[in-house]
């Protein structure tokens, strides 16, 4: 892709891009029609986009009731419409894919289906068991939620039931049953949908892109009324979120994404950064920005990000952002390797103790692990240790009882707001369901006085953005939230999966249980596809904290267990040598006295093929196919150039090593066995290029 392009000229209304830095102003004053801009993790894409809607607005190129901006989460969406509202903007949609298509399919659908709009389902697990049943498979609730995943990625990737089993063994699907029962319970899914007169959530996006494709007189009326489009979180799009995007456009190119291909993560459910990485070839005109100040993380943080996603294999040309860190230094990153998950967890809670006495708040505190199941312990800890916490993706925060009866008082206050201000009224009438002066000790009393204060909060924020905000305006603010699933922030510890964790920050972040198996997760285990995505999740989970990261694993699950786990591969070259976790480093078993050991379990290694590879044959191995083949095309070439046999300039086993460790300096390139100085001297310069151009 481009390089970065020139800042152009401020809008003519001084002051709103002002904060901007010169990629980001480049991003939001560039002039209408495609625009493209990587944005890595912590670089104010959000700002960004917001500040281009604005600009695009003040500047007179687009009305505000014109711009439809979508996102992958309600969180997010409200968001971008809280930054909006804090620049001055009324009446642009910022929704998610499926609100947005709810919305304009309710709209549509007399029109083009003549009756009322069929009901949502939200859980679809009834209708599955129903098919599974006539299938004659297990309806058991795991069961059933593996064949109603399977069926949300074929729909997402726009496969019908009879393409089901062609599609399954392309993509190399590893489905919870055969392929063709597969297709049968897809099919008898769909029958007993239809029947019932219901759609799922991606009928919405399906039913909304038939509307416009087949209906012009539709077609037409909505590319009136929407004129310009932004598209975030871009790399996470799937093929029936794409070609909702393009019956939107009808063939216009006002359209401005952002993405980064780094954090592409939800491949299982269809989505693909090829959008993202194709976008120039399909607009060659568009104008692409890249974003790589980092303002969230400190210099510590964001160096062992690059670290992490710099190991990458085979990285695309729009993948290779290079976060350059913007804060203060902060704290080294901290590495712990523990007996068994109590262990760690309870250290993991006595940690996060320090923190709270050190002023940290708890909610700006996560600890994110690969799977639901690994939070048990953790929660455990934490309340032996008496710190509060939540368990992002439980109970959703508009459906707790304390906060459905707030909504109700406030509901009924609106249509009598009592005196003073609004953050006053909202406070008044709160009390009566329970908001005192001052906190209760702790437990669940606690629990709820600190959702009523989150309830506060809103309202101080909106009486900030919004002048003259009054009671009906807040109680329309919590209902749009509500209807978003955008709950304000309640104090506490969240415990999250690193894929419920994407878009958030905190000031402190434990990533824990990296051990193999876990992370990359067992069954990504022989496809290079899908241990670099794992990759990727552990890039993301790095990317949450500003200022304090702790990585931390343990040898065994129960106390007393066997101590059969190894650290998780993404850790190696990460830990600091002089730590007391770090493996031995490369050149170690040159040392006298000292036998080589595996870089990934650290066993021994006796096999010459084995100390050759720096690793035991039964560990994974990380092969780089392609920077193989490259080297074995180089060495071709140099053994021609040299008249010798190609073994002679480097054997087989030397480049297969080469191709796993991918040494970056000469210092990592002689700490392979079998490559002395003289090798290094001759040919050194050579392989660390063809290594390098694998990584840029």
């Amino acid at each position: 892709m481009p390089d970065v392009v020139s800042p152009v000229p401020a809008t003519n209304r001084p002051g709103l891009l002002d904060g901007l830095d010169p990629e980001q102003r480049a991003a939001a004053s560039a002039p209408r029609g495609p625009v493209c801009v990587l944005a890595g993790a912590g670089t104010g894409k959000t700002r960004t986009i917001t500040h281009r809607i604005a600009h695009l607005i003040r500047s007179g190129h687009v009305s505000a009731g014109q711009v439809l901006a979508v996102t992958f989460t309600a969180r997010a969406a409200g968001e971008m419409r809280n930054r909006l509202r804090a620049l001055g903007v009324e009446g642009a949609q910022a929704l998610t894919f499926h609100a947005a298509a709810r919305r304009q399919l309710r709209y549509f659908w007399p029109r083009v289906i003549g009756d009322r709009m069929w009901d949502l389902v939200e859980g679809k697990l009834r209708l599955v068991g129903q098919a599974a049943h006539r299938v004659g498979l297990g309806t058991e609730p795991e069961v059933l939620r593996d064949l109603a995943s399977e069926i949300e990625w074929s729909k997402a990737s726009l496969i019908s039931p009879d393409d089901y089993v062609a599609a399954a063994a392309r993509e190399h699907r590893d489905p919870p049953a055969s392929p063709q029962q597969i297709a049968e319970v897809y099919r008898a899914y769909e029958k007993f949908k239809n029947a019932a007169q219901v759609l799922d959530f991606d009928d919405l996006l399906l039913h909304t892109t038939a509307a416009l494709e087949e209906h012009g007189e539709v077609a037409r009326e909505f590319r009136d009324r929407y004129r310009c489009f932004i598209v975030d979180e871009y790399q996470d799009v799937t093929p029936l979120q794409q070609r909702l995007l393009d019956a939107w456009l009808g063939g216009r190119d006002d359209l401005t994404v952002v993405g980064d291909a780094n954090q592409t993560i939800y491949s299982f459910g269809g989505a693909s950064p090829r959008s993202l990485l194709e976008f120039t070839r399909r607009f060659p005109e568009a104008t692409v920005v890249r974003l790589e100040r980092d303002y969230r993380s400190t210099p510590q943080v964001v160096e062992l990000a690059n670290k992490v996603i710099g190991a990458a294999r085979n990285r695309p040309a729009g993948s290779r952002l290079r976060l350059i860190g913007q804060r203060p230094k902060g704290p080294e990153p901290r590495f712990a390797e523990f007996e068994d998950e109590p262990t760690e967890a309870a250290a993991v809670a006595a940690r996060i103790r320090n923190l709270l006495d050190a002023g940290v708040p708890a909610s700006e505190i996560a600890v994110l692990y690969r799977i639901n199941a690994q939070s048990e312990s953790f929660e455990q800890a934490l309340s032996d240790a008496d710190i509060p916490y939540l368990v992002r993706g439980g109970e959703r925060f508009f459906d707790r009882r304390e906060v459905r009866q707030a909504m109700a008082s406030l509901r009924t206050a609106s249509a009598d707001p009592p005196g003073g201000d609004l953050v006053t009224a909202v406070r008044s009438v709160l009390a009566r369901v329970g908001l005192t002066q001052q906190p209760p000790a702790g437990g669940a009393a606690r629990e709820r006085w600190d959702a009523l204060l989150a309830l506060v909060e809103v309202a101080e924020e909106l009486a900030a953005t919004v002048e003259g905000a009054g009671m009906p305006r807040y109680v329309a603010e919590l209902e749009q939230r509500a209807a978003a699933q955008h709950p304000p922030t309640v104090e506490g510890v969240t415990l999250a999966s690193l894929h419920a964790a994407k878009g958030l920050e905190w000031d402190a972040v434990f990533l824990v249980g990296l051990a193999e198996g876990t992370l990359p997760i067992l069954h990504a285990e022989g496809d290079q596809n899908a241990i670099e995505e794992e990759r990727r999740l552990f890039y993301v989970g790095v990317t949450r904290a500003r200022e304090h990261l702790w990585l931390s694993w343990s040898l065994s699950r129960h106390p007393g267990g066997r101590r059969n786990r190894r650290r998780s591969r993404f850790l190696y070259g990460l830990i600091p040598e002089h730590h007391p976790d770090a493996r031995p480093t490369r050149g170690q078993s040159a040392k006298a006295g000292t036998k080589p050991r595996c870089r990934i379990c650290e066993r021994p290694l006796l096999d010459t093929m084995d100390i050759k590879l720096g690793r035991c044959r039964k560990c994974p191995s990380n092969l780089d196919a392609d920077l193989l083949d490259r080297l074995r095309e180089w060495r071709g070439s140099r053994a021609k150039e040299l008249k010798v046999p190609a073994f002679v300039v480097f054997t087989d086993a030397t480049l297969v090593a080469i191709a796993e460790q991918r040494p970056t300096d000469e210092r990592e390139l002689v700490a392979i066995s079998g490559i002395g100085p003289s090798k290094v001297a001759r040919f050194g310069d050579d392989v660390l290029a063809v290594v390098n151009d694998e990584q840029a």
